[in-house]
C-alpha cells in the first residue's frame, strides 16, 4: 500500500450537519455541554425556571457535589465484551437503567414539549413521568408514543373528586404507575424566577418579552403552538391560575396514601420521601416503590441529599419496595453509582431538558445518546458486564 493510499485510510471526513441546530448537538459531548445549548437557545426565564433551585441552591449543588465525590471501585481481568444495561423497574423490563422526571410546562421549554419526549423515552425504551402541571394531555402523551411506558406524577388534591378526575385521565390512557408526590404541600417561588418576572402559569412583562425576542427562534415556535397552558388539568375546570392553587394540598397525610392505594390498581410510587422514617411509613401503607428526591433541590433548600439516603433507605425497606432516586445526576457515571448503591432505577429531569431547550426532540435524543453511552463506557470500565453485577463494593463516598 502506497503511503497517500495509508494516509487516506486514517483521515476520514467529519460528519456534517447543515442545520445550526444539529451542528450544536452534534458538538455536545456531555451534559454540560447540551445545557450551554440550552441557555444560548431560550429566553433566560426560561432556562433559570427549569436550571433553577430553591432558595440558594444549595439543595441542588450539594446533591451534584455528592455524585461528583463518590469514587469507583473497578475490577479488572473481567470479560466486558458482550453488556447488559437493561433493568426491570417496577415490574417491566427496559433497556437503561433510568427514567425521566416530571417536568412542568414541557411546552415553555420547546413547543414540541411532552409528546416530543415521550417519543423519545419509546425509542430508547425507558419510562417517562408526565406532570399534573404538563402541558399536553396524557390521551395525547399516550398517542405521541403508544409503545412507550408512561408513569403518571400525582399532586394529591385536598378536593378528592379532582384526584378521582386524575386517576381517571391516567387510567383511561393506559399509565401503569402513579407517582404520589409528597414535597409540595406549598407552592414555592423560586429566587431566579422571582427576580426575572416569571409566574406560573407563565406569563410575561414587557422586559421578558423583549428578552424573549433576542431568541427569534424559540418566539416563532411559541407563537405558532399558541399559549402553553396546564392541559392536563384542563380536565378539572376553572382558569389556569385556580387549577393550579387547587393541586397543592397542605393537609397531606399518610391516610391519603392510603387511600389512593385502595383507588388506583396500577403501581404506586411515593415521590419526595427523605427520610428512612417516612420511607418505612409509606412503606407500610403498601406503596410498590419508594422515590428519594428532593423535586430536584426546587423545594426546600439545605435538604437532605437523596443518594446519601439511598444505602440507609436501601437497608431498610428494599426488601418491601423498590427505590428510585434523583437529584443531582449529570450523567451516565451517576446513574451507575445510584444504581451500584442500591438504586432500582435512577431518575434524570434537568439532563433531557437541556436537551429539549437546546433542539427539541432532537436535543432529548441528544441527550439520551449521551447518558446511554457514558453508561456503557463506565460499567466496562467498572468491569461489569450487566447492571445486576453493580453492587456497593463497586462505589464509595470519599
Amino acid at each position: 500500500m502506497s503511503k497517500s493510499a495509508r494516509m487516506s485510510t486514517l483521515i476520514k471526513p467529519p460528519k456534517v450537519a447543515w442545520n445550526p441546530t444539529e451542528r450544536r448537538l452534534l458538538r455536545a459531548a456531555g451534559i454540560a455541554d447540551l445545557r450551554d445549548v440550552a441557555r444560548r437557545a431560550v429566553p433566560r426565564m426560561v432556562f433559570d425556571y427549569c436550571d433553577g433551585a430553591a432558595d440558594s441552591e444549595r439543595s441542588l449543588s450539594r446533591a451534584r457535589e455528592t455524585f461528583a465525590n463518590i469514587e469507583f471501585q473497578p475490577s479488572v481481568l473481567r470479560d466486558v465484551s458482550h453488556l447488559d444495561t437493561s433493568r426491570t423497574v417496577l415490574g417491566k423490563r427496559q433497556k437503561l437503567p433510568f427514567a425521566l422526571a416530571p417536568v412542568g410546562f414541557n411546552r415553555v421549554m420547546h413547543a414540541e414539549g411532552e409528546p416530543a419526549v415521550a417519543s423519545v423515552a419509546q425509542q430508547f425504551g425507558i419510562p417517562y413521568s408526565v406532570s399534573t402541571l404538563a402541558t399536553t394531555s396524557l390521551a395525547d402523551v399516550a398517542a405521541a408514543a403508544p409503545e412507550g411506558r408512561h408513569w403518571f406524577q400525582l399532586y394529591f388534591a385536598e378536593d378528592r373528586a379532582m384526584v378521582k378526575e386524575l386517576i381517571a385521565l391516567a387510567e383511561e390512557a393506559k399509565f401503569d404507575t402513579i407517582l404520589l408526590t409528597l414535597d409540595t404541600p406549598i407552592s414555592v417561588p423560586r429566587r431566579r424566577d422571582i427576580r426575572n418576572g416569571l409566574t406560573i402559569p407563565p406569563s410575561m412583562s414587557v422586559g421578558t418579552i423583549a428578552e424573549a425576542f433576542l431568541h427569534p427562534g424559540w418566539w416563532m415556535r411559541q407563537w405558532r403552538a399558541g399559549t402553553p397552558s396546564p392541559q392536563v388539568l384542563k380536565a378539572t375546570g376553572g382558569s389556569a391560575s385556580d387549577m393550579i392553587k387547587r393541586v397543592f394540598n397542605p393537609r397531606l397525610s399518610i391516610d391519603d396514601v392510603e387511600w389512593l392505594r385502595g383507588a388506583w390498581s396500577g403501581k404506586l410510587v411515593a415521590k419526595g420521601v427523605q427520610s428512612v422514617a417516612d420511607a418505612r411509613r409509606v412503606a407500610d401503607v403498601g406503596v410498590d416503590g419508594v422515590w428519594l428526591s428532593t423535586h430536584g433541590g426546587r423545594k426546600l433548600d439545605r435538604a437532605p441529599v437523596p443518594v446519601e439516603l439511598l444505602p440507609h433507605v436501601v437497608d431498610e425497606v428494599g426488601d418491601r419496595v423498590e427505590v428510585l432516586v434523583d437529584t443531582g445526576i449529570t450523567s451516565g457515571a451517576d446513574i451507575v453509582a445510584a444504581i451500584a448503591l442500591g438504586a432500582t432505577a435512577a431518575v434524570v429531569g434537568r439532563a433531557y431538558q437541556y436537551g429539549l431547550m437546546a433542539g427539541g426532540r432532537r436535543g432529548v435524543v441528544r441527550a439520551m445518546e449521551i447518558l446511554s453511552r457514558e453508561i456503557e463506557v463506565t460499567m466496562k470500565l467498572l468491569g461489569v458486564s450487566s447492571v445486576g453485577e453493580l453492587n456497593r463494593s463497586h462505589v464509595r463516598f470519599r
